[in-house]
């Protein structure tokens, strides 16, 4: 049975996002948290100007009619099937990251597939997540994320955007992925005073 009163949402990376997303329209979320969040419709822009984001729609929407075709959709796999002893030296970041955790035995899983279809940025690149984000208050937002997180600033604007009550929690020494499974980096107790003050 669910307590209608005391529903809150948590997400983390990607599904930080959509639940921040989620909390803006649905109120009957009292309270959202997020650890590590990363806002996949500015990620799938990111670095590309004009002409760029032009001919990667033209290519995507193009890859549609070859999928149709197909009767599946291309897929484009990230990491290998089996985890690797070792993250390749030649990656750069935050790539060798990614490696870091789902690559290897850390983060791995056969179900996990670990990829993307070739058209999933079409429908990414078409919105903003995260443009109501003030609209969640007087609802609180808590941003937890990790002082050398390379996706730092995505929870940095989110906060900035967000309105009261909000906050916005650093964990010392911590990567982006350490708050994945990282059980002395998370910050339980942080997280389970917060949801326990706001959602009485």
């Amino acid at each position: 049975m669910v307590n209608r009163e005391q529903i809150g949402a948590i997400g983390i990376c990607g599904s930080g996002g959509f639940a921040l997303s989620a909390t803006q329209m649905d109120t009957r979320i009292k309270a959202v948290a997020t650890a590590s969040m990363y806002d996949m419709t500015v990620a799938s822009r990111l670095g590309m100007d004009k002409e760029t984001v032009q001919a990667t729609k033209e290519k995507l929407s193009k890859q549609r009619w070859i999928d149709a075709q197909n009767g599946y959709p291309e897929y484009i796999p990230y990491f290998p099937d089996k985890p690797l002893e070792k993250v390749p030296e030649d990656l750069t970041e935050p790539t060798a990251e990614w490696f870091r955790f789902y690559a290897l035995k850390r983060g791995h899983h056969i179900n996990a597939l670990g990829g993307f279809t070739t058209t999933s940025n079409l429908a990414f690149m078409n919105y903003h997540l995260l443009d109501y984000l003030d609209e969640i208050s007087p609802r609180p937002i808590l941003f937890i994320v990790g002082d050398r997180a390379h996706s730092k600033f995505f929870s940095e604007e989110a906060f900035n955007k967000a309105s009261e009550p909000k906050e916005l929690y650093v964990v010392d020494d911590a990567e982006h992925i350490d708050l994945y499974d990282k059980i002395n980096k998370i910050p339980f107790d942080k997280l389970e005073l917060f949801f326990k003050n706001n959602l009485k």
